[in-house]
């Protein structure tokens, strides 16, 4: 028989007052808080970052706000996918203690006029290069969401693998005391990763999106066998193109500083790949 905790509904909080009246409750003897920032749509992978959540703090909460600082003017923030309903049942199946859901007027009250420039693994040259909008208003939101939140700490899927990086820096530089914890990233079972813009593939791009993490794959197979890197990135990008993508990049950077590498040698080594089928933009990355 399920616990009552995986039954209850979750507190809710949309304003500041309601967050910090449940965050001191939720704080009270001294337990622990791990935030899990998300901009709903929710999928498997948000959930196996709660259950990492729940194995790190005694109480759990999660955040749904999507943010339009990190979006440019031609980009999907209309149409984002908003699943309120369906994600409350099933952040209480997991057993999240709260959940904040602010308004876009909440998080930037008119007169708003602050806004984080993060560097380091910011000006890598890969989303930055695409959208060099997008870690400043990531920065911006998670900074504002550690502070509001107070947790100690942060959990963040590998998928964003360089979000992941900039968040951490940032965390780091400014002194926020969030430990920020990456989780692994969850695939489907053909290797697609989950991600909330999945649902916009066709199901012809659907069939083709796999080649991503395939083609990761294999470049890191070669790698590991002393490849110079210049070729395998070469032919993984013609793979990728010939399925039917429009290739952001493919690239082979130092896992921990993003810096360019000419070497499997200059490891270790992570491999970032972003590209458009049709009007879906994908990113993937593994390690090697």
């Amino acid at each position: 028989m399920p616990s009552k905790s995986k039954t209850r509904r979750p507190r809710l909080a949309h304003t500041l007052p309601a967050l910090h009246r449940a965050i001191a409750e939720l704080r009270r003897r001294n337990a622990s808080l791990a935030l899990v920032p998300t901009m709903g749509a929710l999928h498997d992978g948000h959930l196996s970052l709660v259950r990492l959540a729940k194995r790190r703090a005694n109480k759990v909460v999660v955040s749904i706000f999507v943010n339009p600082a990190q979006f440019a003017a031609h980009e999907d923030l209309s149409s984002y996918p908003r699943t309120w309903k369906e994600d409350v049942a099933k952040l209480t199946a997991e057993g999240v203690d709260l959940i904040w859901n602010p308004a876009a007027g909440i998080m930037y009250p008119d007169g708003f006029a602050t806004r984080l420039a993060p560097e380091g693994p910011a000006s890598a040259g890969l989303e930055d290069r695409i959208r060099p909008h997008f870690f400043g208003g990531v920065a911006t939101v998670v900074c504002k969401l550690f502070t509001q939140t107070r947790p100690d700490f942060a959990i963040f899927g590998e998928k964003d693998y360089q979000q992941l990086k900039v968040v951490t820096q940032m965390s780091r530089d400014l002194d926020l005391r969030v430990k920020v914890v990456g989780a692994p990233v969850k695939r489907e079972r053909d290797g697609l990763a989950m991600s909330s813009r999945n649902v916009y593939l066709s199901a012809e791009h659907r069939a083709a999106a796999p080649v991503l993490f395939r083609t990761l794959k294999e470049c890191a197979t070669r790698l590991r066998a002393g490849d110079a890197v210049a070729d395998v990135m070469r032919d993984g990008g013609q793979e990728v193109t010939n399925a039917g993508f429009a290739l952001d990049y493919l690239d082979a950077r130092h896992a921990e500083t993003l810096a360019p590498v000419t070497s499997p040698k200059d490891g270790p080594l992570r491999l970032l790949i972003a590209a458009k089928i049709g009007s879906t933009r994908l990113i993937d990355n593994i390690k090697v």
